[in-house]
């Protein structure tokens, strides 16, 4: 996985509420155990018309005007399913970071698991962002995975992050990639414990 030290984006406005892992990627894209190429079905049935499929010029992705490494969506983002594809394809799409008000459990920890920082914020900063960056889509937002902080227009909050992930975020570690750095500290371990037995 790629580090995550210090993300300064522009950022895509979502102001949509309860966004379920079958809204972020629907069931009948679950075909492969491969990460890559979820990005292209990500928001699907909102990004194309059903019937067309053609892409749908009112949804946010599909305007041109609107980039970034950060998706800001409304609260309760990542509800229902434990599907981790909903990761795979905000990744796979480029999202280095979701902010929101509030995070479903499950849809945090496939996050965090896959290199996708979720940043939990006030529903009043949450809801300052928003209104900013729909009417200025330049505008940036800067997130320092360290300090644990997320910064726009001069002000700052604080977010909370497992000590573990953050680890894995700022070295771009899996849980396998972090038990092999701890290699040399896992040897030192057994052969201790190896004295320890033998005496």
């Amino acid at each position: 996985m790629q580090k995550l030290t210090i993300i300064k984006s522009s950022a895509i406005p979502l102001p949509v509420e309860n966004i379920d892992t079958d809204q972020i990627i629907p069931a009948r894209f679950l075909k492969s155990i491969d990460k890559k190429g979820f990005g292209d079905n990500l928001f699907r049935d909102w990004r194309y018309d059903v019937h067309t499929n053609e892409p749908n010029a009112d949804f946010i992705l599909n305007k041109p005007q609107y980039r970034g490494e950060i998706l800001v969506a409304g609260n309760n983002f990542g509800c229902g399913s434990s599907r981790e594809h909903a990761a795979w394809s905000l990744t796979d799409y480029g999202f280095k970071v979701i902010v929101s008000s509030y995070f479903a459990d499950i849809f945090k920890g496939n996050a965090l698991n896959n290199g996708l920082l979720p940043v939990k914020v006030s529903d009043v900063f949450l809801q300052e962002i928003l209104t900013d960056i729909t009417e200025n889509p330049e505008k940036e937002i800067t997130i320092d995975v360290e300090q644990q902080t997320i910064s726009f227009n001069g002000k700052t909050e604080y977010f909370e992050l497992d000590s573990y992930k953050k680890i894995c975020l700022l070295n771009g570690y899996d849980d396998i990639d972090f038990l092999i750095s701890k290699k040399e500290a896992i040897k030192e371990f057994e052969l201790k414990t190896q004295k320890v037995y033998e005496q």
